[in-house]
C-alpha cells in the first residue's frame, strides 16, 4: 500500500548512502586495519571491527536509537526505547526532538544512523589495535555507545542543546571524529601500549589489502556525507563533490609534506593524508563551497601531518600514550580543524539549502559561528574524557583491559586460535612467535 509522504527516490538514495556507509566498516576498515598491522595483529585487528558492528547494531535496535534521535528525555539525550515493532519500522521516519521529517520510513532512517553509530566504535578501535583484551572490549562497545555516542548524537543530531545553539556538525566531524579520536587516546592511556618490540617495529604486513580498504572508505564517504540531508537533494550533490574535493586535496598536501620532510612518497602517508581530507571536511561537506573545501584540504593535509610527525615525537604526553595508528591525530585533530573551519568557511546559501538558519559563518560576516564550533567541540572532548575512563576503570575491575604479556608475544592464535596466513602444507597450522 502506497503512502503519501514515501519518496521512492530519497529512500533509495537513502539505504545506496547507508549501504555504502556501512561498506566502509565491513569490509573497509576491517581489511584496512587487518593489512596495516603486523602479520601476527591481523586476524584481532580485523574481529575487532567485525564484532562492533555486528554488537552495535543489536544495541541500536533495542535502546540506543531512540537515545540518539528518539523523544527527547534530557536535553542531553532522548528516551532509551526499542524500535523493533513492524508499525516503528514502516512509519514515516521522524526525529521529534529537532521537528526533522523525511520521506522515506524509519526503518531506513534507523538502518542510516546505525552505519555511523558503528564506524565510530571502529576508527577508536585503531587507537588500541595490539593489545587490548577482546573480552574488554567486547563489554566496552555497547557501554560506550549508550552512555557516549548517544549523548553526543542527541546533542547535535537529535535536537539536543547543541543543536537549539547553533553549531554545525553536517556529518560527524564532531559526534563521530572527535568523539572516537579523544576516547582512542584516553583508552590507549588507559589500556597501556604494546610491547616495545612492537612499537619500534610494526610494518604493515599487506599494504595492498590496506590500500583496498582506504578505497573502499575512500568511497564510501560519499554515502556517508551525501546522505545527511535525508533526501536525494541539490545539497546531497554538493556535499559529495566537496568531499572528494577536499580528501584528494589533503592527500596530495601530505605526499608534498612527507617528500618534502622525509623525501619519499610514503602510501601509508597518502593514506593518512586521505582519512584527514574524509574527516576534516565532514563537518561541513553540505554547507561550504568547492573553494572552501580546498582549504579544508589543505588545511588537513598540514595541521594533523605536524601533529603526527612533530608533535608526536616531541612531547612526552604523545611518545608515552600507544595511539597504534594514530587516531588522536587522524580523527580528534581533523575532526576539531575540520569543525572550527566551519565556522568560519559556512555559507549562507549552504546552510539554507541544508535548512539551517545559521547565517553562514565568518565568511559571510557571522564570526559568532566559530565561537559556538569551539563549544561544541569543548562539549564532545569534556563528554569522551570523563564517559571513556569510567567506563575502562568500571570494566577493568571484571577482566583485564590488556592482554598479558605471555600472549602479546604470540597474537593472533593466543586470542582466537587463528591466524590469517596459516595454511602450510596440508593445511597444518604452526604458532607463531614474533611477527
Amino acid at each position: 500500500m502506497s503512502v503519501a509522504w514515501l519518496n521512492t527516490g530519497d529512500n533509495a538514495w537513502q539505504l545506496t548512502a547507508a549501504t555504502v556507509v556501512g561498506l566502509q566498516s565491513v569490509p573497509g576498515l576491517v581489511v584496512l586495519y587487518g593489512g596495516i598491522v603486523k602479520k601476527k595483529w591481523a586476524i584481532n585487528s580485523a574481529f575487532m571491527s567485525l564484532y562492533a558492528f555486528a554488537a552495535v547494531l543489536i544495541a541500536w535496535l533495542l535502546w540506543a536509537y531512540n537515545m540518539g534521535f528518539g523523544p527527547e528525555w534530557t536535553s542531553f539525550v532522548g528516551m532509551p526505547h526499542p524500535i523493533a515493532a513492524m508499525g516503528d519500522e514502516l512509519k514515516q521516519a521522524v526525529i521529534p526532538a529537532s521537528n526533522t521529517s523525511a520521506n522515506f520510513p524509519m526503518a531506513t532512517m534507523v538502518y542510516f544512523q546505525f552505519v555511523f553509530a558503528a564506524i565510530t566504535l571502529i576508527i577508536m578501535a585503531g587507537a588500541f589495535l595490539g593489545r587490548m583484551n577482546f573480552k574488554a572490549w567486547m563489554i566496552f562497545v555497547p557501554l560506550w555507545l549508550t552512555f557516549s555516542y548517544t549523548v553526543g548524537a542527541f546533542s547535535l543530531w537529535g535536537g539536543g542543546w547543541l543543536s537549539t545553539l547553533g553549531v554545525i556538525d553536517y556529518s560527524g566531524g564532531y559526534v563521530i571524529h572527535l568523539s572516537a579520536g579523544v576516547a582512542g587516546f584516553v583508552g590507549a592511556a588507559m589500556i597501556g601500549p604494546r610491547l616495545a618490540r612492537d612499537r619500534e617495529s610494526f610494518q604493515p604486513n599487506n599494504v595492498l589489502m590496506m590500500l583496498v580498504g582506504a578505497g573502499i572508505l575512500w568511497l564510501g564517504w560519499n554515502g556517508f556525507n551525501g546522505g545527511d540531508p535525508y533526501a536525494a537533494s541539490r545539497d546531497a550533490g554538493a556535499a559529495v563533490l566537496n568531499t572528494n574535493v577536499a580528501t584528494a586535496m589533503s592527500l596530495l598536501t601530505w605526499t608534498f609534506m612527507d617528500i618534502q620532510f622525509f623525501k619519499k612518497p610514503s602510501v601509508i602517508g597518502a593514506v593518512q593524508g586521505m582519512i584527514t581530507g574524509l574527516v576534516a571536511i565532514t563537518p561541513a561537506a553540505g554547507v561550504v563551497s568547492g573553494y572552501g573545501a580546498l582549504i579544508i584540504g589543505l588545511c588537513a593535509g598540514i595541521v594533523p601531518w605536524f601533529t603526527m610527525n612533530v608533535l608526536g615525537k616531541r612531547l612526552s604526553l604523545f611518545r608515552k600514550v600507544d595511539d597504534t595508528l594514530g587516531v588522536f591525530h587522524t580523527h580528534a585533530v581533523a575532526g576539531l580543524l575540520g569543525g572550527i573551519l566551519t565556522g568560519v568557511l559556512a555559507t549562507k546559501v549552504g546552510c539554507a539549502a541544508y535548512a539551517l538558519s545559521n547565517p553562514g559563518g565568518a565568511i559571510d560576516g557571522n564570526w559568532h559561528q566559530v565561537v559556538l564550533q569551539l563549544e561544541g567541540a569543548g562539549f564532545i572532548i569534556a563528554l569522551n574524557i570523563v564517559v571513556t575512563y569510567i567506563l575502562l576503570k568500571l570494566i577493568s575491575f571484571v577482566v583485564p583491559l590488556r592482554m598479558s604479556e605471555e600472549d602479546l608475544l604470540i597474537g593472533d592464535d593466543a586470542a582466537h586460535g587463528e591466524q590469517a596466513y596459516a595454511l602450510y602444507g596440508d593445511g597444518e597450522r604452526t604458532p607463531v612467535l614474533g611477527d
